[in-house]
């Protein structure tokens, strides 16, 4: 019997090293060929279903937001905007927008909106008159932080971009960096977390979505930022208007296009009254298509090989708002216990098919091959339905892996390596000693 278990244990030894070396086989540009399909694949997640389809009742419309699309309007109408919206008392303002001009180029070639000397004052005048303002800044990271990013395998930021210092004033600040796997901004952009805060020097900087939330209800906030998770999955509720399908649940964030804001008999008092008022990019106008800070997200209506984006930056960090206030987290396992479960499972597959080895061989491929189908499909459906039921995302990619290749590791070690090891043990065995030569 303690063969049995010593066999158990050296044959998932063996499925763990088998899958670091297909692991670090993927590295390998030699597999460069497989990359549109795992391309098209890595974006996707169980997780996704229980979001997109699982939910039976619509998530309520948040009535604490109001997005505003700032379009292609100029510092000065955007000032102009919130002159508007400010005479009906909203709670706060928020601009997922960076007011600088790009890569530090401060001339009037490259930045002639920093020459804009009437535009800039109408700007700063609203802001000085808003009240509670939260204004965009991003993380940056300069070549010594990024070469210690690739050494450390984590990102180091060691700078900030801000809005021009005339123009921000006594605004408070958080980063709208999201992490969303992509290097360009240009490339395809799934995004499904946020990170709540992080340490730039020697201060610590919230996300734009925590600062404003914390700006709106500090209490609530500091009991989220007390999980002290680095990284936090966003639990979404919907999307603006969607006239052309491409997001679930659209309709839940009210909106204003950018020229009902400037029109107050476009909208009633009511609408605007103790609200936080979230001002971002929405396209030219609620009808346009742009790609412009548009993300991927679980809301989306195709999976794999998705066809565009579903929701703007400035929706995404409306999600995370809500989640907050309403302190509806998702919790999800620490590493420890993905690898923890990840053991287990392939450890009782081994057994389960040396038992199966041993009192029904002639069976063993059918068997073990079905049972590994059955625990995949089950897997596969209880991971999206845990999502839904308890807020609570089972990721056990890891667990799966190995239980792919339990029974094909089985075999070969079976087969292979113990046979080969009996081989060798009896050859030994048989081989004389050579006799000791007196001297």
């Amino acid at each position: 019997m303690l063969k049995f278990w010593i066999d158990c244990v050296l044959a998932t030894i063996f499925v763990f090293a088998v899958l670091w070396g297909l692991f670090r086989l993927t590295e390998l540009s030699v597999l460069n060929a497989l990359d549109p399909i795992s391309q098209a694949l890595e974006d996707v997640e169980l997780t996704d279903y229980a979001f997109s389809k699982l939910r039976i009742a619509e998530p309520p419309i948040d009535t604490n937001i109001v997005i505003v699309n700032t379009g292609y309007l100029s510092r000065a109408e955007i000032g102009q905007q919130i002159r508007v919206l400010s005479q009906f008392n909203p709670k706060l303002f928020a601009l997922d927008i960076i007011f600088s001009c790009d890569g530090g180029l401060t001339d009037s070639i490259n930045c002639p909106q920093r020459y804009d000397t009437l535009g800039n004052l109408l700007f700063a005048d609203a802001i000085a008159n808003a009240g509670t303002v939260v204004m965009a800044n991003k993380l940056w990271q300069s070549s010594r932080a990024l070469k210690a990013s690739n050494k450390d395998d984590a990102a180091v930021y060691d700078s900030l971009e801000h809005t021009d210092e005339d123009l921000r004033l006594n605004s408070l600040e958080g980063f709208v960096n999201l992490p969303t796997g992509a290097e360009h901004q240009e490339d395809l952009k799934v995004c499904r977390s946020v990170i709540p805060a992080i340490q730039v020097g020697n201060k610590t900087e919230l996300a734009f979505a925590v600062k404003v939330a914390q700006a709106y209800d500090s209490v609530v906030t500091n009991r989220f930022l007390s999980r002290g998770k680095e990284e936090e999955i966003i639990n979404y509720r919907g999307n603006i208007v969607d006239w052309h399908g491409a997001s679930t649940y659209p309709g839940r964030y009210i909106v204003l296009d950018w020229d009902q804001a400037l029109d107050p008999s476009k909208f009633t008092p009511g609408l605007i009254k103790d609200k936080i008022i979230l001002m971002g990019f929405l396209g030219g106008d609620l009808r346009d298509t742009s790609w412009d800070d548009k993300f991927f997200t679980p809301l989306n209506k195709i999976f794999a090989g998705r066809a565009r984006p579903d929701m703007y930056g400035v929706v995404v960090h409306a999600n995370i708002i809500s989640m907050i206030l309403e302190s509806d987290y998702i919790d999800e396992l620490m590493q420890w216990e993905q690898i923890a479960i990840a053991i287990i499972i392939c450890f009782l597959n081994v057994a389960l098919f040396s038992f199966i080895f041993k009192t029904i061989p002639i069976w063993f491929d059918t068997v073990t091959v079905g049972l590994q189908l059955v625990q995949l499909l089950l897997f596969a459906v209880l991971v999206p339905y845990i999502f839904y039921w308890f807020n609570f995302k089972l990721e056990i990619t890891l667990a799966l892996a190995t239980l792919a290749l339990a029974g094909p590791c089985f075999e070969i070690y079976i087969s292979i390596i113990k046979a080969g090891a009996k081989y060798f043990k009896k050859r030994i065995r048989l081989t004389k000693q050579r006799k000791k030569v007196l001297t």
